[in-house]
C-alpha cells in the first residue's frame, strides 16, 4: 500500500508524512477525542481562519489529536471538502539545522510554501510546539521570522497550518503576537476522565500485545488509569497511564526474553560446582577425592535438573514466540481489512474479515489455553501483565508501597503497635493511635484526599514525643531518613514561609526549590515532624491548613505536591505545666489558646503524653544501659551493667520538668566517661566478661570480673 506523492521535495526532506505512515501502520490508533477532531475539521473548513491551534497541558493528547484526523481523512471519514488533503509534520529543528549561510533558511521555507501553494490546498502543515516559530529565523540584521512570513500567506488563505502548544507557551509567545494569534482558531484540549483515559488505552491494548509479546489484562488497564491519577501529580493523563502499561510490559517482556530465575540460579550453581571439579582433579589425597565424588554427583544431579527445566523453558518460549506471531498477524489483519473498506474493496475486505481474521483468532485462543494450562504446572514464564506489576512499576518510580502485601509484611504490619511498646516505654495510647492509622493506610482504607494521619503531640520535654516519630521511621522503612525534620524554631519569622514553598516571583531564590515542597517531591512516601510547633509563625501554620485538609500544597513554581502519602506528626510543648499536673482540662485551654480552631479540627488525633511514673523511667534506663552494652559489644568488650545503676539514674538524673533526657547526660559522665579511660589504661580488655556497679558514695563505677 503506498500513498501517492505529490512531488514532495522539501516537505520530503523537512517533514514527515502523516498519510503515509498510518498506511504503513507506523502509528497507533486514536481512540475518542471526537469532539476536538470534529472541532478541527469545522474550522478547517472555514473561509478563514482556518488555522487550528491545540492548546492544553502536555500529554493530554494534543498531536494523537492531529494523527486521529490524518486516519479519518486515510480511511474517507471525513466530508468531502478535507478527502484527499495530506497533512505533513513539519519539523521546524531540521528545518534550521545545516543553514549555514545567510538566506539558506529562509530559501528553505520559501521552496515548503512554493510546494503546499503548488497542491492547490491538497497539503495542511502540522506544526508541533508552534510556539517556537514567534523569532525563529531571525538574525541581527533582519526582524523577519517564520512567524511574520507565514503571517500574511494565512491571513490571505493560501496555506493551511494545524498548530499545537501548551497553554503556559502559547500564553508567553503567540498570545503576544496579537496578528499572529487572530489568524488561529482556538481548539482547546482538555484531560481526559478516568473512564476516556481508559476508553483510549483499551483501543491501544491490541497493539502492545502485538509489539510486547504478552497478554494484558482489563484489571492492568484499570489500576493503570487510577494508581497514576492518584500517585502521579505532574503529568497528565492519558500519556502517564499509557507510559505505566508500556514500562510494565517491557520489564515482562524482558523477562521473557531472559532465562528464568530458577534456571539462571541452578545455571550459576552448576558453572561453581565446575569450578571446584576442576581445582580438585589434580589433588590426590583421600580427603579431595571423596568431595570430588561428592562434587560429581550433585554436578549430575544439577545438570539433569537444569536440562529438565530448560526444556520446559524453550517450549514456553516457543509457543510464547508463536503467538506473538498470531498477534502481530491478528493486528496487520485488521488494518489492511479497514483500509480496504475505506476504498471500497469490499470483496477483498470480506475474505479477510470473515475467513482469515477468524482463524487466526482460534489458532490464538488455542495457543492461550496450551500455553496457560501448561504454565499453571510449571510457570517458568509469566506472559501476562496484571495490575500487580502496574503497582510495582508505581512503587519503584515513587516509593510508595502499592503492591500486594507479602506474608512477611502482614505480620510486620500487624506487630508494629507491639515493636513501638517495646522502644516506647509508658505512652501506650499515643502508639496505639499512631499504629492504627499506619495500619488503615498500608491497607487502603484510609481517606486518599488526605494525609495517610495528622497527629499533634502535647507533653513536656523528654517524654519521648520526637523518638516515637523516630521509631515509626525505623519500623515503617528500616531507617531514619524516610522521617524529614524541621525545627519549627526557625520558621518564627513571616518571611521564613519561603524557605518551605519557595521565594515568590521577583524575589533572590526562586528558582530555586522549597525544602517541604521538595523534600516531599522526592520522597511522597515519608514522615513529617514539624517540631516545636507552637514557635512558628502564624503564617507558616497557614501552609499546614491546606495540607491536612487537601493533602496538596503549591510550591512557588505553582506545581502541586502530593503529601497524600505522608504522615504529619507535629510536637508542641503547649500545656507541659497543666500536663506535669495531670490536668488535662487546663492543657486543652492552653492549646485553644495558642492554635486556631480551624487548625485544631483539621488534625486526625491530639495526643497528651503522660507524665512518665518512677517505674516506666526504670525500664527507660535499663534500656539506655542495654543500648550501651550493645555498643560495646560491636568494639568485642563484653560489659554487662547491674541492675541497681538504674536505680541511681533514676535518683539522681529524673526529673518530672527535664523528663528521661537527663538520663543520657548521665550515663555520659558517669559511665562512659569513666569507662573510657578504663579502657585506655587497659583495665578493661576485648573479650573479657565484666559486670559494672555504681558506688553513689564515691560517684564512680566498679568493676567486677
Amino acid at each position: 500500500m503506498e500513498f501517492k506523492d505529490k512531488g514532495l521535495n522539501s516537505l520530503a526532506d523537512f517533514g514527515r508524512n502523516l498519510n503515509q505512515e498510518i498506511l504503513d501502520n507506523k502509528i497507533d490508533p486514536v481512540i475518542g477525542r471526537d469532539d476536538e477532531i470534529r472541532r478541527t475539521i469545522e474550522i478547517l473548513s472555514r473561509k478563514t481562519k482556518n488555522n487550528p491551534v491545540l492548546i492544553g497541558e502536555p500529554g493530554v493528547g494534543k498531536t494523537a489529536i492531529i494523527e486521529g484526523l490524518a486516519y479519518r481523512i486515510v480511511h474517507k471519514d471525513v466530508p468531502s471538502n478535507l478527502l484527499n488533503k495530506t497533512i505533513i509534520e513539519l519539523s521546524l529543528s531540521s528545518l534550521i539545522a545545516g543553514a549555514s549561510y545567510q538566506g539558506q533558511f529562509e530559501e528553505r521555507l520559501k521552496n515548503i510554501i512554493n510546494e503546499v501553494k503548488k497542491s492547490n490546498g491538497d497539503i495542511i502543515l502540522f506544526i508541533d510546539e508552534i510556539h517556537q516559530i514567534v523569532g525563529l529565523g531571525k538574525n541581527s540584521g533582519s526582524n523577519m521570522d517564520v512567524a511574520n512570513i507565514l503571517k500574511p500567506l494565512m491571513a490571505r488563505g493560501e496555506i493551511k497550518i494545524i498548530g499545537a502548544t501548551t497553554l503556559n507557551e502559547y500564553r508567553l509567545y503567540i498570545e503576544k503576537d496579537q496578528a499572529l494569534e487572530r489568524r488561529f482558531t482556538k481548539v482547546l484540549v482538555n484531560k481526559p476522565t478516568e473512564q476516556e483515559a481508559l476508553t483510549i488505552m483499551r483501543g491501544l491494548k491490541p497493539r502492545w500485545e502485538a509489539f510486547h509479546g504478552i497478554k494484558i489484562h482489563d484489571s492492568a488497564l484499570i489500576a493503570a488509569v487510577k494508581l497514576s491519577e492518584r500517585y502521579i501529580n505532574d503529568r497528565n493523563l492519558p500519556d502517564k497511564a499509557i507510559d505505566l502499561i508500556d514500562e510494565a510490559a517491557a520489564k515482562i517482556k524482558t523477562q521473557i526474553n531472559s532465562a528464568p530465575l530458577e534456571l539462571d540460579e541452578i545455571k550459576r550453581e552448576l558453572q561453581h560446582l565446575q569450578t571446584e571439579k576442576a581445582a580438585l582433579d589434580s589433588e590426590k589425597d583421600e580427603k579431595s577425592q571423596k568431595r570430588l565424588a561428592s562434587i560429581k554427583d550433585q554436578i549430575e544431579q544439577k545438570q539433569k535438573q537444569f536440562d529438565e527445566l530448560n526444556n520446559i523453558y524453550l517450549a514456553e518460549k516457543k509457543q510464547i514466540d508463536q503467538l506473538t506471531n498470531i498477534r502481530q498477524k491478528i493486528e496487520q489483519t485488521t488494518h489492511e481489512i479497514e483500509f480496504l473498506q475505506s476504498e471500497g474493496k469490499y470483496e477483498k475486505a470480506s475474505k479477510l474479515l470473515y475467513s482469515d481474521l477468524p482463524a487466526l483468532n482460534k489458532q490464538k485462543e488455542e495457543l492461550e489455553i496450551k500455553l496457560n494450562s501448561e504454565q499453571s504446572k510449571h510457570k517458568l514464564i509469566v506472559d501476562s501483565l496484571s495490575e500487580n506489576e502496574v503497582a510495582d512499576v508505581i512503587s519503584r518510580a515513587t516509593g510508595i508501597p502499592l503492591n500486594n502485601l507479602l506474608k512477611d509484611e502482614k505480620n510486620k504490619l500487624l506487630h508494629i503497635k507491639d515493636r513501638l511498646l517495646e522502644k516506647i516505654i509508658g505512652q501506650d495510647e499515643a502508639v496505639e493511635l499512631i499504629a492504627n492509622a499506619v495500619i488503615r493506610g498500608r491497607a487502603g482504607i484510609s481517606n486518599p484526599a488526605q494525609p495517610i494521619g495528622s497527629f499533634l503531640f502535647l507533653g513536656s520535654t523528654g517524654v519521648g514525643k520526637t523518638e516515637l516519630a523516630k521509631q515509626l521511621a525505623i519500623e515503617l522503612f528500616d531507617s531514619q531518613k524516610a522521617l524529614i525534620k524541621f525545627d519549627m524554631s526557625e520558621y518564627m519569622e513571616k518571611h521564613s514561609v519561603s524557605k518551605l514553598i519557595g521565594a515568590p516571583p521577583g524575589y533572590i531564590g526562586y528558582e530555586n526549590a522549597g525544602l517541604l515542597t521538595e523534600s516531599v517531591k522526592r520522597r511522597p512516601y515519608c514522615i513529617l515532624l514539624f517540631d516545636e510547633i507552637e514557635k512558628a509563625h502564624p503564617d507558616v501554620l497557614n501552609l499546614l491548613l491546606q495540607i491536612l485538609d487537601d493533602g496538596v500544597l503549591k510550591d512557588s513554581q505553582n506545581n502541586e505536591i502530593n503529601f497524600k502519602n505522608t504522615i504529619i506528626i507535629m510536637t508542641s510543648n503547649v500545656g507541659a505545666k497543666a500536663l506535669l499536673e495531670n490536668d488535662k482540662i487546663k492543657a486543652f485551654e492552653a492549646l485553644h489558646k495558642t492554635f486556631r480552631p480551624e487548625m485544631l479540627n483539621r488534625i486526625n488525633e491530639i495526643i497528651f503524653f503522660n507524665k512518665l511514673p518512677e517505674e516506666v523511667v526504670k525500664s527507660i534506663a535499663k534500656k539506655l544501659l542495654k543500648e550501651l552494652e550493645v555498643r560495646l559489644s560491636t568494639q568485642d568488650y563484653e560489659i554487662g551493667f547491674d541492675d541497681s545503676i538504674a536505680n541511681s539514674m533514676v535518683e539522681q538524673a529524673y526529673s518530672d520538668t527535664f523528663g528521661a533526657r537527663p538520663l543520657k547526660r548521665w550515663i555520659t559522665r558517669n559511665i562512659e566517661n569513666q569507662l573510657a579511660v578504663m579502657i585506655l589504661e587497659e583495665k578493661v580488655l576485648k573479650n573479657h566478661p565484666y559486670k559494672i556497679k555504681y558506688n553513689n558514695k564515691k560517684d564512680q563505677i566498679e568493676l567486677a570480673k
